[in-house]
């Protein structure tokens, strides 16, 4: 069965949602609303990841994300951490997360690996090729779907050889991360590829440029949910681990119509 993790952003320019669940009450209620609909995983970012985006300094990440990965712990929901850095990493992770989902893949922060390995959790291992300023000019690719195995390869390796366990690594292929719309649609309809590599796959589409590529210029960020619900059930159809999106409900149902079909397929 597909995970879903449901996106919760406490940070002021987000590209999806910016500044709606900044307060500690707003995002809470978020994050209750959220596991409601059927996240299994509440993934809490306190830096944006846009494209263009600044980097944040690590107290100012750990004031918006810390309060909210403890108070949804107090409450009995399963989060993780959508961090680029090893301080705000085990912070959280000793808040209570359960993961730490590093969109760097390792990169941004040389002790993340071995952060990671002494606190026994998670760890979400994105593909990843520069910082949100300069990542457009990253994407050239002989091909995308071999490439980004290969690239996520050489991550895992530093990872499992700084004592990251094996059965705590998911990889994710990074998509709209250092990849324009072709390359995005080409990783995931080879999704094969990915699993060549032997480690569950997580999956980010939702409302990203590439989806809303496929709607008129002036539609709302909120239709792109639509689309991110069947790229979510076909990537399900196609085995991998989880999904990350912002709308759990329509994400929910589409995953149930998976579980449904494949129900009777025997």
């Amino acid at each position: 069965m597909t995970l879903i993790m449901g996106v919760l952003n406490v940070t002021p320019d987000s590209f999806s949602d910016g500044g709606r669940w900044a307060s500690l009450d707003a995002a809470v209620a978020h994050a209750a609303e959220l596991d409601a609909q059927g996240a299994d995983l509440i993934d809490v970012g306190g830096e944006s990841t846009r494209p263009g985006a600044p980097r944040v300094p690590v107290d100012e990440e750990l004031g918006r994300v810390l309060p909210v990965i403890r108070e949804l712990t107090a409450r009995g929901i399963r989060t993780s951490i959508d961090t680029m850095n090893a301080a705000t990493a085990r912070a959280v992770i000793e808040a209570g997360a359960s993961w730490i989902n590093d969109v760097s893949g390792g990169q941004a922060d040389p002790a993340m690996f071995d952060t990671a390995a002494e606190l026994e959790c998670g760890f979400m291992l994105s593909h990843w090729r520069g910082h949100s300023a300069n990542m457009n000019a990253l994407a050239v690719y002989a091909d995308a779907a071999a490439d980004v195995r290969d690239e996520l390869k050489t991550q895992l390796d530093r990872a499992l050889d700084a004592g990251v366990h094996g059965s705590r690594l998911v990889v994710d292929p990074g998509l709209g991360f250092a990849k324009n719309h072709e390359h995005n649609w080409r990783i995931l309809a080879r999704l094969d590829v990915l699993e060549e590599l032997g480690f569950p796959v997580l999956i980010g589409a939702s409302r990203k440029r590439f989806v809303g590529a496929l709607l008129p210029d002036d539609a709302p960020i909120e239709n792109r949910d639509l689309p991110t619900a069947l790229i979510s059930a076909l990537a399900a159809r196609a085995g991998v681990w989880g999904v990350r999106v912002h709308d759990v409900a329509s994400t929910r149902l589409a995953l149930d119509v998976v579980d449904q079909w494949k129900a009777f397929e025997r």
